[in-house]
């Protein structure tokens, strides 16, 4: 039995491409873009990455805090409650979720790369099977070769 091992296109694909991860995503979105679709991702990227950070937390609290006397001042509850729902939490969480969301995309890079890494261990270990399974098949037709020829040697002469 013949047996001829052609590796699946994706395979070299696979190797070619790296594992997907935000970098190469954006990256990759930014080939077929126009000019004022990259300009807007870099505008947006940049302000993602300043505005994502615990600095800019901070720097929401103290500005909200500016507001605050007033809100309390004013002895009006619906201005105490959007003082904190509309400056407080907006100002503060935006930043914050922004945080938590670039580090959810670093576990997802990394559970991409880890993913990449083993779906190449795997296609590997196929390999090495494909060699095991052709030993085998080569072993096994040697075997009913020497059968065949005991099988000939005691038919009887006619």
């Amino acid at each position: 039995m013949d047996f001829n091992y052609n590796q699946h296109p994706r395979a070299t694909e696979r190797v070619a491409s790296g594992a997907p991860t935000v970098k190469s995503v954006i990256a990759k979105s930014q080939e077929n873009a126009g000019r004022m679709h990259r300009i807007n991702e870099r505008i947006g990227l940049a302000i993602t990455r300043s505005i994502g950070t615990m600095w800019a937390a901070y720097a929401f609290v103290l500005l909200s805090l500016v507001s605050l006397p007033a809100a309390i001042l004013s002895h009006d509850s619906i201005i105490i409650v959007a003082w904190i729902a509309q400056t407080f939490l907006q100002l503060v969480l935006l930043p914050i979720i922004i945080v938590g969301q670039n580090i959810q995309a670093k576990a997802s890079d990394a559970r991409a790369d880890a993913t990449f890494e083993d779906a190449g261990a795997i296609l590997e270990e196929a390999k090495q099977i494909q060699l095991h399974l052709a030993a085998q098949d080569e072993a096994i037709g040697n075997l009913l070769e020497k059968i065949r020829l005991l099988e000939i040697a005691k038919q009887p002469l006619t």
